[in-house]
């Protein structure tokens, strides 16, 4: 039997996550929060987190909500409402400076993709760090398919349904943002031993 992590400390944070989302997609608010690369040069600075919440269309939204609820599914357990707000939001400027600047030909981005990479790796980490064998190939599975989309391209299926380009180097970045925590617990060992 699935054990799901049904506590309101468990839902809520992904609740909210995904009723942003919605909000800002039922307000049509693309226009004020989307990554813009030309308005954020003339200092719409939000737009680099902002552009993360909002999507294409409603198929976008969807997929991504899908992503939220697989994630939850999989690694509620690991986070304190505090911590998901924490990876949340790191994980959206992570993904939308690096966006900015690594990546001058994007000049519109859109969606929680990019940042839900991120969480997926973070969840592995986690599992790595309970002693879960499985974390190591959910771990190795999101690497796996990461790289192949930088070798193999965008995938237009997905492309036609979102009615945007795949923005895999979003993926790329959330994933190298989400390993970033790996180096979370010894950093914490380390400082532990200086006090």
């Amino acid at each position: 039997m699935i054990d799901l992590p049904l506590s309101k400390k468990y839902i809520f944070p992904p609740l909210l996550l995904i009723l942003c989302s919605f909000s800002f997609e039922l307000l049509s608010l693309n226009p004020i929060l989307e990554f813009n690369r030309s308005l954020i040069q003339q200092g719409e600075f939000w737009r680099l987190l902002t552009g993360q919440f909002v999507h294409s269309n409603w198929y976008h939204l969807a997929l991504n909500c899908g992503g939220i609820v697989m994630i939850w599914a999989l690694h509620a357990e690991h986070t304190s409402a505090k911590r998901y707000a924490f990876n949340i939001l790191f994980l959206a400027l992570v993904c939308g400076c690096c966006l900015y600047a690594f990546y001058p030909d994007t000049h519109i981005y859109t969606g929680l993709s990019g940042l839900l990479h991120g969480v997926i790796v973070f969840g592995a980490i986690k599992d790595i760090n309970s002693g879960m064998k499985s974390g190591y190939l959910l771990l190795l599975g999101v690497w796996a398919k990461v790289l192949w989309e930088q070798y193999s391209g965008p995938n237009a299926d997905v492309g036609a349904l979102i009615d945007a380009r795949v923005a895999i180097e979003a993926h790329l970045i959330g994933t190298i943002g989400g390993s970033l925590f790996l180096l979370e617990k010894p950093l914490l060992k380390l400082n532990a031993n200086r006090t």
